[in-house]
């Protein structure tokens, strides 16, 4: 539902939504759009970076357009800025959505109540088919200090399993962006994107199960990731007594890259 204060959106001075409303989108390439899923990790599992919109109660991956001379890769990594305030160097394009019914549009435009003809460009431009191309990012949330832009009230970390009512199709693309990270879970550097600098061998055998939906023996577990030899074990256990005590471990980065390029599976 719309806010009370949504009627009187086209009737204040003009500002940076205002601005855009107007002409800012000519300067982007029609009927194409991106949308990032950027995948943090904490104790309590997997969690997504939303958006929720100023003026109205939706909340949305962070998104956007791509200018009329950008390449596309260059869009995603300006976007994510923009939109969120991070600064990453690489974003994984991992699918196309195309579907001719993705957005439904017409609810949409519900929540803006146009009152001027002079908006009325942009809500053509917007009811034109979008296709949109997914980018996926794995980060620390621990390293994150996401900000919401000027489109945006907040820029929060969702629990991928209990996640709001998300604008158009964004629920089936965070879907599509797990679906791939689980076909390629052995040659992702996950644990070393997802988890802090140490961890435990509990907290990596977690962190699979989130993602895998499923739980794994912790015996074979702990046995196939020792023998793949891309841990290195640290000398000081976490407080505790010293027989309970479990072992803290770090990645080494160099064995771990090698066996992503080789493709060594992790996990079967």
């Amino acid at each position: 539902m719309c806010k009370q204060h949504n009627k009187n959106l086209y009737l204040r001075p003009m500002n940076k939504i205002d601005s855009f409303v107007a002409d800012g989108f000519t300067q982007y390439l029609p009927g194409q759009s991106i949308d990032c899923v950027i995948i943090g990790y904490n104790e309590h599992g997997l969690n997504v970076l939303t958006l929720n919109w100023k003026e109205f109660d939706m909340w949305a991956l962070p998104g956007g357009f791509i200018h009329n001379k950008e390449d596309m890769d260059q869009a995603a990594i300006r976007i994510l800025k923009e939109r969120t305030g991070l600064e990453l160097a690489f974003l994984k394009q991992f699918y196309t959505f195309g579907n001719y019914n993705r957005r439904d549009f017409e609810e949409f435009l519900k929540q803006f109540e146009p009152k001027e003809l002079k908006f009325q460009p942009f809500i053509n431009w917007m009811k034109q088919r979008f296709i949109s191309t997914g980018y996926l990012a794995l980060v620390d949330m621990k390293k994150c200090n996401p900000t919401p832009d000027f489109l945006t009230e907040s820029c929060d970390w969702k629990p991928i399993n209990n996640l709001p009512k998300l604008l158009f199709d964004h629920q089936h693309i965070i879907e599509k962006a797990l679906e791939q990270i689980r076909i390629q879970i052995n040659y992702l550097p996950i644990g070393l994107s997802l988890l802090p600098e140490k961890f435990t061998m509990k907290d990596l055998q977690k962190l699979y199960e989130s993602i895998l939906q499923k739980e794994l023996d912790r015996g074979n577990f702990q046995k196939k990731i020792l023998k793949l030899g891309f841990l290195d074990r640290l000398e000081k256990q976490l407080s505790g007594r010293a027989h309970k005590a479990p072992y803290l471990y770090k990645f080494n980065e160099t064995k771990y890259d090698y066996l992503l390029k080789k493709g060594i599976g992790f996990i079967s």
